[in-house]
């Protein structure tokens, strides 16, 4: 059947034709009424491009390259309009200009209305063609904004624990883009990674963002790190909660009021993850533990530290080494107690004070001497950090 006639007629009114179309697509998609999303004119010249894109099916004896359609679906993601929405006014405007066909066809004797409805399959055998490419544009445009989106935030999150942003105009610019608050409080988390690239925080962010804290990260080879924001009392406890859901070994800073101070928070939060005893996942936070935390600041000279207080427990058998850690890191965990330290150890009282007079005479360190006791406990701290005894053996410090 040939249509050519009808098409040229329609084509001789285009502008008006592709005019029509934006109105009724402003007037049935509601997400297509706001002027600040989608201009007018931009929808009136897609509608125009892809009226003519179907009407020049008519002249050739193929299908047209859908080069209006893919550029509807990369202009509509660029606006923000759903991919829903966008195949939505797509139909209503195609569905427009098959009954401005028909129309035109009745005055056109040579136009049968069999042969209309012969030639309507073929019609939207070729709006599905057209859809396809107005969605496939949108989700690769959509995909690449996403792509461009996360590298921006990223490199931002970068900027901001780097401290190349320092400026106050600019560090309030940065939290904007990042969707965080200017001022704090605010808390910096690190998690380390199983292997280069892994997100040990997997979907952390949206997991944040349903708890109304709102925060920023960035992936690295070993490390996710992040800054969240802490507005209200009980949000720092929610932090900590979402963050164990994670099964992670995760290190938290101690809370800041200003973005500024984000680089040295940073290294609270590594502090704290190094500070994190045993291998498998858990959350610390700085200020949980300051002597821990000063030790892993500090590895060489808390290894010297160990060198110094407890070189003689190190250099006994393996056995007997973790015995006499394993009592000194539960009695130290009891608050000096030796009935608790029993309890937790499954062993009598008697048991527990032996082992610790042996490690009085061994380092020839009295328990009862406050200062003694804290140079134990520091290095005690030490070795667990550090997983080694004298000269880089295993410390073997379980029982």
């Amino acid at each position: 059947m040939d249509l050519s006639g009808v098409a040229s007629a329609l084509h001789a009114r285009l502008p008006e034709l592709g005019e029509r179309m934006a109105q009724r697509i402003r007037s049935d998609v509601e997400a297509y009424q706001d002027e600040s999303l989608i201009p007018f004119d931009s929808l009136r010249r897609s509608c125009t491009a892809n009226a003519d894109l179907v009407l020049s099916h008519f002249h050739s004896a193929g299908a047209p390259e859908p080069s209006p359609a893919r550029e509807t679906g990369r202009i509509r993601a660029e606006q923000g309009m759903p991919l829903a929405d966008t195949l939505h006014a797509y139909r209503i405007g195609f569905e427009l200009l098959w009954s401005e066909i028909i129309e035109e066809s009745r005055t056109h004797p040579e136009v049968s209305d069999a042969q209309l409805v012969s030639q309507s399959a073929e019609i939207w055998a070729l709006f599905g063609r057209y859809a396809e490419a107005v969605a496939a544009a949108h989700r690769e445009t959509a995909a690449e904004l996403t792509l461009q989106r996360e590298s921006r935030r990223s490199a931002l999150v970068e900027a901001l624990f780097t401290g190349v942003i320092s400026d106050r105009t600019t560090l309030w610019e940065a939290a904007c883009e990042l969707g965080l608050p200017e001022q704090g409080p605010f808390a910096v988390v690190a998690a380390a990674a199983g292997a280069p690239g892994e997100e040990p925080l997997a979907g952390i962010e949206a997991a944040l963002r349903q708890a109304q804290l709102p925060s920023a990260w960035r992936l690295l080879p070993d490390q996710q790190i992040g800054v969240v924001a802490l507005p209200g009392p009980a949000a720092e406890q929610t932090c900590l909660r979402t963050l164990r859901r994670a099964h992670a070994r995760v290190g938290v800073s101690p809370g800041f009021d200003s973005l500024r101070d984000a680089p040295q928070a940073l290294r609270f939060a590594r502090l704290a993850l190094a500070g994190l005893p045993g291998a498998g996942p858990g959350v610390a936070r700085f200020d949980d533990n300051p002597l821990a935390m000063l030790v892993a600041a500090a590895p060489a000279e808390a290894a010297h530290l160990t060198e110094v207080v407890l070189a003689p427990l190190l250099v006994l058998p393996a056995v007997e080494r973790a015995r006499l850690l394993t009592t000194l890191e539960h009695w130290f965990a009891a608050a000096g107690s030796a009935a608790d330290t029993a309890r937790t150890l499954f062993v009598h009282p008697n048991t527990v004070r032996y082992r610790l007079r042996r490690v009085e005479e061994l380092t020839g360190r009295s328990l009862s001497d406050p200062r003694t006791a804290a140079d134990l406990g520091a290095a005690l701290l030490s070795v667990r950090t550090r997983g080694v005894g004298r000269a880089g053996s295993p410390a073997a410090t379980r029982d």
